[in-house]
C-alpha cells in the first residue's frame, strides 16, 4: 500500500510532463513548449520572475546597469544641491528624495555622500544638524554638463520631434516625456523653457484653460526625419547626414533585418536559425507610418513594435531605458499590452535586466561587453562623475561649524584636506561575480569594491 501511495502522488506530475508538446510559435519563429494547466502552476507558483531569469543574465550588461544606477544617484544629488540658493542643504532634507533616487532602505543617503568626498562636503552646524554641499570639482562638473546639454540641444530637439512623429496623434504628455529627461539629455527646465525654444518643431497645448497637464504637439512633419536609424545604416548615411526638409520620403513597409547579438551562453539558439531568419525577413510597417489599422496581436503589429522600440532606444544616450517608463506609451506608440513579453522574446535584439526593483531594457547591438560602443559627450561626462565617486576612507568624525571656522586658514589645499579625511583611498575596482548574486539594490561601496568580502577573507 505504501508503494501504491507513492506511485499515486507521482502520477499527476508524470502525466503532466507527458502532456508537454513542442510547437512552432508563428509569432516569433521559435519552438516553444506547451504545458498543461497544472504544470504551469508547478513552474510559477513559488518563483519570482527575477529568480527564474538568473540563468539568463548577461553579466556585462548587469554591470553596466549598476554603474549607471550609481552615476544617476550621484548626479541627482548634484542637481538637487544646484537648485538650492546657496547650493547647500540639510542631509535629512535629501531623505525625501529616496523614491526619485531609487534608493531603498536600509541604504543611507549620508553614507552615499560620505563615500563621495571628491564630490560632496559634509559638516555639522552648531545645533548638530548635518549639512551637505558640493566640492569645487562637483560644481565644475555641473557647469560642464550644462555646456554639453546646450551644445547638443538641437540634436535632442530632433529626437523629441521624431518621438512625436512616431505617436498616433502626434502629441505626447509632457509629464510622460519627463520620465525620459536624462535618457534623452534634456535640461532640467525643459518643461518650462526648453519646449518653447523650437516653435518650428513642436508646441505646448492644453485641452482647456483649467487643464494642468500640458501636451507637446508636433507642428510640422519633417520627411527627412521619418527615416529610421536602421534605414540610415542600410543607405550608408551618418547620424547627422539627413537634415534636408525637402527630401521626399514617405514611410511605409520595411524589410530590414535587426542586428542580433547573443552572448556565448545563448549559442544553442542558433539551432533555430532558420526560424529567426524568417522573422528577420518579414516585412513590417515603419515606426513613422500610421499604424492605427494594424490588428493587435498580428505578426505585423508585433514586428512594428520591435521596430519602434529599436528606434526609441537608438535616441537615448545610454541605449537603455527603464521598462516601466515605456509602458506609459503603449497606446501612443501602438505597442502591445504585454510589452515585457515582447522584449524578453527578442533577446537577440534587446536585453531586459530583471534584477532589482526596476527593470531596464538594453539595445544589445550598442554594447561590447559592459561598455557602450559609441559614447556621446554626456556618457563621457557621466563616466567622469563616476570616476570621482566610490572612494572609501576611514570613517572620521564630521567637523562641526566651529571646527571648520578654526581651520579655514590652515594653509592646506582642498586635495590635502581630502587626503587627511580619507586616510586612504580605494579607487574604482572591478566588479566581482558575487556582487550580482541576488536581486537586492547595491550601494556605491558594493559596486566599487567588494569591501565586506575582502575584509572578511
Amino acid at each position: 500500500m505504501a508503494t501504491t501511495r507513492r506511485v499515486f502522488k507521482l502520477a499527476p506530475m508524470s502525466n503532466t510532463l507527458s502532456k508537454a508538446t513542442e510547437h512552432l510559435d508563428p509569432h516569433f519563429g521559435f519552438y516553444v513548449s506547451t504545458w498543461s494547466k497544472n504544470q504551469h502552476r508547478f513552474m510559477t507558483s513559488s518563483k519570482r520572475v527575477q529568480d527564474r531569469s538568473k540563468n539568463k543574465r548577461i553579466h556585462d550588461l548587469e554591470i553596466a546597469k549598476e554603474k549607471w544606477k550609481i552615476a544617476n544617484r550621484v548626479i541627482f544629488l548634484m542637481e538637487t544641491l544646484k537648485n538650492e540658493p546657496e547650493m547647500v542643504m540639510p542631509v535629512r532634507s535629501l531623505e525625501q528624495n529616496r523614491k526619485q533616487m531609487s534608493l531603498p532602505k536600509p541604504h543611507s543617503i549620508s553614507d552615499l555622500l560620505r563615500k563621495c568626498p571628491k564630490l560632496f562636503e559634509l559638516y555639522k552646524d552648531k545645533n548638530g544638524v548635518l549639512w551637505c554641499g558640493m566640492t569645487k570639482k562637483a560644481e565644475d562638473l555641473v557647469e560642464e554638463e550644462q555646456r554639453i546639454i546646450e551644445e547638443n540641444e538641437d540634436k535632442v530637439a530632433e529626437y523629441v520631434t521624431r518621438f512625436l512623429m512616431m505617436s498616433v496623434d502626434k502629441r505626447l504628455r509632457l509629464d510622460k516625456i519627463a520620465h525620459f529627461r536624462r535618457d534623452f539629455g534634456l535640461p532640467i527646465d525643459f518643461r518650462t523653457n526648453w519646449v518653447h525654444k523650437y516653435p518650428q518643431y513642436f508646441k505646448v497645448v492644453k485641452r482647456d484653460e483649467d487643464d494642468e497637464i500640458g501636451f507637446l504637439e508636433l507642428v510640422s512633419w519633417n520627411p527627412a526625419w521619418a527615416i529610421t536609424e536602421l534605414e540610415k545604416r542600410a543607405m550608408g548615411m551618418g547620424v547627422n547626414e539627413v537634415h534636408d526638409h525637402s527630401i521626399s520620403h514617405n514611410p511605409g513597409l520595411l524589410s530590414l533585418p535587426f542586428p542580433l547579438k547573443f552572448p556565448s551562453t545563448y549559442k544553442k539558439v542558433y539551432r533555430y536559425g532558420g526560424k529567426i531568419e524568417h522573422f528577420q525577413k518579414r516585412s513590417y510597417l515603419s515606426p513613422y507610418a500610421d499604424a492605427r489599422g494594424l490588428k493587435a496581436g498580428s505578426l505585423e503589429f508585433d514586428k512594428r513594435a520591435v521596430a519602434v522600440m529599436h528606434e526609441l532606444l537608438s535616441f537615448t544616450i545610454e541605449k537603455r531605458l527603464v521598462t516601466d517608463h515605456l509602458t506609459h506609451f503603449r497606446w501612443e506608440l501602438v505597442m502591445p499590452q504585454k510589452l515585457m513579453r515582447l522584449l524578453l522574446k527578442h533577446f537577440g535584439i534587446f536585453y531586459v535586466s530583471e534584477r532589482g526593483k526596476r527593470f531596464s531594457v538594453f539595445l544589445t547591438e550598442a554594447y561590447e561587453g559592459s561598455e557602450l560602443i559609441e559614447k556621446g559627450p554626456l556618457v563621457l561626462w557621466k563616466e567622469k562623475v563616476l570616476s570621482l565617486a566610490g572612494y572609501r576612507g576611514k570613517k572620521k568624525k564630521i567637523e562641526t561649524y566651529s571646527d571648520v571656522s578654526d581651520t579655514e586658514d590652515d594653509g592646506l589645499s582642498e586635495d590635502e584636506h581630502i587626503r587627511m579625511q580619507l586616510g586612504q583611498e580605494d579607487t574604482m575596482g572591478s566588479l566581482e561575480d558575487t556582487l550580482l548574486r541576488d536581486n537586492d539594490e547595491m550601494e556605491i561601496g558594493e559596486v566599487c569594491n567588494a569591501y565586506e568580502d575582502t575584509e572578511a577573507s
